[in-house]
């Protein structure tokens, strides 16, 4: 009878409700993912519209949005309750996603939208897939690929007709990249993803009010608009989105988080063919295939990486 109960297998209804919770998970998961991933694409076109369409100061626009996503999100933190939002975030994730906005900002001043989301994805694909192999996972060549093809579909779309970049413009992007990739790498490990994000932008929003009073130009104009469109960058975009990718990054391996965010300037190139009526060139489609095959590359490889 011993025996007879080791060997005796699951009812079908416990497996199918155990498939039933995974899917969830999964669905959950995907939500999630697309969700921040709509969320960076927002704040791409908020930071241009401030930065270039108000010629809003760069040392301005990164204080606004980062004091105004700590008090969204502490905000938020403190009427749920929980986890202390100082002992959740950390000074090293704080700097990661200070030098992320900094030079993010500064560096759009001077590159153009398509060169600088060229060099921002691929240097996040550098920094992750390298935070990857350096903490044993191994990448499978599903993962290279995909990459490598979401690449190329960025450089379809952005390249053609692009002027040479400024060195110091592109050196700050980089430097953008190498932030955010670090602070995706670290979310992967966050407990509490309202209030780790919460107590990150806490942390790093005194730092950029100093920057501004040290840095800003304070002669650059201040408009209303461009106040309105740094607040929404920093408490939805930002604060809101950073938070959903928290929630979402620790069922993600980094490479596949690194792939996944080539979609971003798809998606914002993709809202204003819908959302502003403008058109849908072959080139767009080319680049989309190659961008969203690379991605569904990605996906088709294993759940897990390896690992050395």
């Amino acid at each position: 009878m011993a025996l007879h109960r080791m060997v005796t297998p699951p009812p079908a209804s416990a497996l199918a409700g155990r498939a039933g919770r995974a899917h969830s998970r999964q669905m959950r998961i995907l939500l999630l993912t697309v969700t921040a991933l709509v969320a960076f694409a927002a704040n791409s076109i908020l930071n241009r519209a401030a930065l270039a369409g108000q010629d809003m100061d760069p040392a301005v626009f990164t204080a606004i949005r980062l004091v105004s996503g700590a008090a969204v999100l502490a905000a938020l933190a403190a009427a749920r309750g929980g986890s202390s939002i100082l002992r959740a975030g950390t000074p090293l994730s704080a700097a990661a996603l200070l030098v992320y906005a900094v030079f993010f900002s500064f560096a759009y001043v001077t590159l153009d939208t398509g060169l600088g989301a060229l060099l921002l994805f691929g240097g996040v694909q550098i920094t992750m897939f390298g935070g990857a192999l350096l903490a044993g996972q191994r990448p499978g060549p599903y993962r290279w690929a995909g990459s490598a093809m979401g690449l190329a579909g960025l450089a379809v779309l952005f390249l053609p007709g692009a002027a040479a970049p400024d060195p110091l413009g592109a050196a700050m992007m980089l430097l953008a990249a190498a932030g955010w990739g670090v602070y995706s790498l670290r979310g992967a490990r966050a407990g509490d993803p309202l209030a780790t994000t919460a107590g990150n932008f806490v942390y790093a929003a005194p730092v950029a009010l100093a920057l501004m009073l040290a840095a800003g130009d304070p002669g650059a104009p201040v408009t209303g608009t461009a106040v309105a469109l740094a607040v929404a960058s920093g408490a939805a975009a930002s604060g809101l989105g950073y938070a959903i990718w928290y929630a979402a990054l620790p069922a993600l391996d980094a490479s596949l988080a690194a792939v996944a965010q080539l979609t971003v300037p798809l998606i914002a190139l993709a809202g204003g063919i819908v959302l502003l009526g403008e058109s849908a060139s072959l080139t767009f489609a080319l680049a989309a295939a190659l961008i969203l095959g690379g991605v569904a590359l990605a996906v088709r490889g294993p759940r897990r990486v390896q690992r050395a």
